[in-house]
């Protein structure tokens, strides 16, 4: 049974956010908010882990996994990124976006694009998620947490509770989130991509 964290929204309790990163640690999956509705996460060099994140999505090894970053500095650890991209990284983040840029070898093979070799980046602007991302001190593996044969992302916590309180060790609950997931945009050939409309406005990108 999943535990269930009531976190504030803008000012989170560090002891409860070192429970929940305690259960990351350990390889538990654990629903967390973002500006762009929950996702769920993994430690990103705990395989078991990784697998049961794609499990709980129905997805395969192609679909994109992301990479829940705390800044730019540390996007750079683990992608691959140019001039003309990092002054698209600085203008959007933190916020609602999904980058698709080639990984470094830092990332674990197994966690990046088989053939591509291509990962999801992104820098959630939420009080919470980053101040869970400090307490691990690393990234976290993620994807936007909508269900097998749904198109909607979750915003809910007790709904999250509701579907997954046996799949999950932990659900971080600081309120809704909006429920849209993130626009996403591949970074990787000669002009961005928008492969996803989401929550970001590819317009404010001048995209």
């Amino acid at each position: 049974m999943a535990l269930f964290f009531s976190i504030h929204p803008d000012n989170p309790q560090p002891r409860l956010l070192k429970q929940a990163a305690q259960w990351l640690n350990d390889g538990g999956l654990v629903a967390v908010p973002t500006d762009s509705s929950y996702a769920v996460a993994a430690h990103l060099d705990d395989k078991a882990a990784a697998d049961a994140l794609r499990r709980l999505r129905g997805l395969d090894e192609r679909h994109h996994l992301t990479l829940l970053c705390r800044d730019l500095a540390e996007i750079g650890h683990f992608a691959r990124v140019d001039n003309r991209q990092y002054r698209l990284l600085k203008a959007a983040t933190p916020g609602p976006w999904t980058f698709i840029l080639e990984a470094t070898r830092e990332v674990p093979r197994r966690v990046s694009h088989p053939s591509r070799k291509t990962i999801g980046i992104r820098v959630p602007q939420h009080a919470v998620t980053l101040a869970l991302l400090e307490q691990v001190g690393a990234p976290l593996l993620s994807t936007t947490l909508i269900p097998k044969g749904e198109d909607d992302a979750l915003n809910d916590a007790e709904d999250i509770r509701d579907r997954y309180a046996h799949d999950l060790a932990a659900i971080i609950d600081a309120g809704a989130c909006p429920q849209s997931p993130t626009t996403v945009i591949d970074l990787t050939g000669d002009e961005p991509a928008v492969l996803r409309r989401g929550r970001g406005d590819p317009a404010s990108l001048g995209l």
